[in-house]
């Protein structure tokens, strides 16, 4: 069975189980967010938002909101789809295995896109005023939409499989925008709208997007999977879907025919608004920045539509599901887009750029001393290379050391990596280069440095979760926790003004009476503003830690040295994880409104 609306996965969700309904009047300005996070925390039930107040429109968030559900919605194609995706890794399986891979090919084949003279979506017309105006963080600038399809076409064409779809977030109210005439664009110029743009630039011709909410699952899932080569966006929705996605043109625009809504409208090639700013996914906001405007033509909806949106944040979110699924599905191609790659995890709890583990092989030299030489080459594909290129920090082992070793095993990961690497050799830094927009811990908007962390033999270090005797910190440092075996997490002064490296000189020079014990049994050391915080659990160690280092300024160690422009250090490596003065704000929670939500979780029964 496929679904051939949203609402009709609606009524399967509540036939089964797996969806509430809210009746009473909900406020769409941070307390629908607040509620979804409870519930997705709680890991409880989609939601159906009845009463949006200020809208005339239901409201639908938390979809995805656990492996189960997101397996059940696909239940009937996830394994079609994977066989596609097992057939493009190896296409050779399909004369081993014939009667298993058989139907692979006309998968695809029939998922094509259609144009459609049926349209749901043309039944009536609405104003983005009128739209769910749903605001997660209290200071996010305005209304969002945080589940946008958002389709283009390079100029002069029409061919649909030339379009792009992706998931940008568009930003509905609030700032200098024009109610109802004017939205915000977030996408940067190097992602595959930001390609047609630059087309655009070079053309006479208005640049037309058209921005599609709600419609078949699958159809928001497609806009963010990484694509397999050969494979576009809109058949990979029909696949997921098991329906064709069915399109038309209208007023020179694309609609999708199944989608709730879709706002039309024309970007302007040489105009930017401040954009933001936006509780994001990294557990902090993004601040607000100059981003494209887009003019609004027509907002169309379907009869009896349903806003289906989500709410970002401190990973695991709705969207960690997300990540799930990918990994699903395209874990077969990891060894065909990087050779001698076993195993790749980009970290959600990390704020998934972050933090990227990787498992690798040293095929070729293996009479060689054990050090890590294919590995490195593998890094620097990985960060070569797609999404992986906006990894800060890329911890390779090679596989051959452990066979039972898994990368989705962050703490054994951990300890694998700790109780093999040498911080002599094994840091590679990346400096004043690009990092993923949404991180603040570089230098600047967009700019920082990357550290590669590669190791390779065998066991050479005993981790302990204990202090040395007599252990004692300098002035401004105390409260000491192991977060792991390996990893002692250390409470340090406030970081005050950028390139503040006096307090952490003081400390690797007293913590070299402490070693050999630091380097053979803690070898990670993380400066932070709460250490009891940072080590009371693994994701918060990984939070902490990684979205908070610029390596190549915030990366000190005990009896640390550069030997032709080689930086190392002979004892623990030291992670100044406090807070700078250029970081951008975390997110809180707004106290009024968790007080109300208590109330309405409590009369809702919840």
């Amino acid at each position: 069975m496929s679904y051939k609306s949203l609402a009709a996965c609606v009524l399967d969700l509540e036939q089964n189980g797996m969806l509430k309904r809210i009746k009473i009047p909900v406020d769409p300005n941070l307390e629908i967010a607040e509620i979804h996070r409870r519930v997705f925390d709680s890991g409880g039930p989609a939601l159906l938002f009845e009463k949006v107040e200020g809208s005339p429109f239901p409201a639908l968030s938390n979809l995805y909101g656990t492996k189960e559900r997101t397996a059940f919605v696909f239940r009937h194609t996830l394994d079609k789809v994977r066989k596609v995706i097992e057939l493009k890794a190896d296409p050779a399986k399909l004369m081993r295995q014939p009667v298993q891979y058989l139907s692979a090919p006309f998968t695809a084949l029939t998922a094509l896109p259609m144009k459609s003279w049926n349209a749901p979506i043309l039944y009536g017309k609405t104003t983005i005023d009128k739209l769910p105006q749903i605001r997660s963080w209290k200071m996010d600038g305005g209304a969002f939409i945080t589940l946008p399809q958002v389709l283009t076409l390079p100029p002069g064409d029409k061919n649909i499989m030339h379009s792009n779809l992706g998931m940008y977030r568009i930003q509905l109210s609030g700032n200098d925008y024009l109610q109802n005439q004017e939205i915000g664009m977030h996408y940067q110029l190097h992602r595959g709208i930001g390609v047609h743009h630059t087309a655009y630039n070079q053309s006479d011709e208005p640049f037309r997007c058209s921005i599609f909410v709600g419609g078949l699952p699958s159809h928001a899932f497609s806009a963010i999977m990484p694509m397999p080569e050969g494979l576009t966006e809109l058949t990979f929705a029909g696949m997921l879907g098991g329906r064709r996605f069915r399109y038309l043109w209208k007023n020179g625009h694309v609609l999708s025919a199944d989608a709730d809504f879709v706002i039309t409208g024309t970007i302007r090639k040489d105009r930017k608004k401040p954009e933001g700013p936006f509780g994001d996914h990294l557990g902090y906001y993004s601040l607000q920045h100059d981003f494209p405007v887009m003019e609004v033509d027509a907002v169309y909806h379907r009869k009896n539509p349903i806003w289906h949106f989500t709410v970002v944040g401190r990973p695991p979110q709705e969207d960690s599901y997300f990540g799930w699924l990918i990994h699903q599905l395209v874990e077969p191609l990891t060894t065909q887009e990087f050779p001698g790659i076993r195993e790749i995890h980009a970290v959600d709890a990390a704020g998934v750029h972050p933090l990227l583990l990787a498992i690798g092989s040293e095929r070729y030299m293996p009479f060689r001393e054990k050090k890590p030489e294919e590995i490195l080459a593998q890094a620097n594909h990985l960060l070569g290379k797609g999404q992986t290129t906006l990894s800060k920090f890329l911890i390779i082992a090679d596989g051959g050391d452990d066979p039972k070793l898994s990368a989705h095993d962050i703490a054994g990961f951990f300890r694998h990596v700790l109780e093999r690497i040498d911080w002599r050799w094994d840091l590679h830094f990346y400096t004043k280069t690009t990092i993923d927009t949404l991180d603040y811990s570089g230098s600047g908007w967009n700019e920082g440095s990357k550290v590669v962390m590669a190791c390779r033999g065998e066991k050479n270090r005993e981790l302990k979760a204990e202090l040395p005797p007599g252990f004692s910190l300098p002035p401004g440092f105390g409260n000491p926790q192991i977060a792991q075996p390996g990893i002692l997490i250390l409470q340090g002064p406030a970081f005050l003004k950028d390139n503040d490296g006096e307090h952490l000189k003081n400390l690797s020079s007293h913590l070299e009476k402490f070693e050999p014990y630091l380097e053979r049994h803690l070898p990670m050391i993380v400066v932070a503003d709460d250490a009891s915080f940072t080590a009371a659990s693994l994701n918060n160690f990984l939070w902490v830690t990684f979205t908070r280092v610029n390596p190549s300024h915030d990366m000190h160690g005990v009896a640390s040295f550069t030997e032709n422009k080689h930086w190392g250090c002979k004892g623990a490596l030291i992670l100044d994880a406090r807070k700078k003065p250029h970081h951008a704000p975390e997110l809180e929670t707004d106290d009024a409104v968790s007080k109300k939500v208590d109330r309405i979780l409590e009369e809702i029964g919840q």
